[in-house]
């Protein structure tokens, strides 16, 4: 593992979106990279639907 992410992407991510099998599908793809989760998700209701979050960090080096 390097101590920068792949493709020119940051160190601290927040991935946002509905709660479907997309979103996990999103967050499974960061952890894959090699992100690891930081923090604990969150949801909100927006009046139609749930949509939550999930803060992730790349583990490498000072960026």
């Amino acid at each position: 593992m390097t101590d920068q992410p792949p493709n020119g992407l940051p160190r601290y991510r927040v991935l946002t979106g509905p709660d479907d099998a997309k979103f996990c599908h999103r967050v499974s793809e960061a952890l894959d990279l090699g992100y690891r989760l930081y923090g604990s998700p969150a949801a909100t209701f927006d009046g139609d639907q749930v949509i939550v979050a999930q803060a992730v960090l790349w583990p490498g080096g000072q960026g």
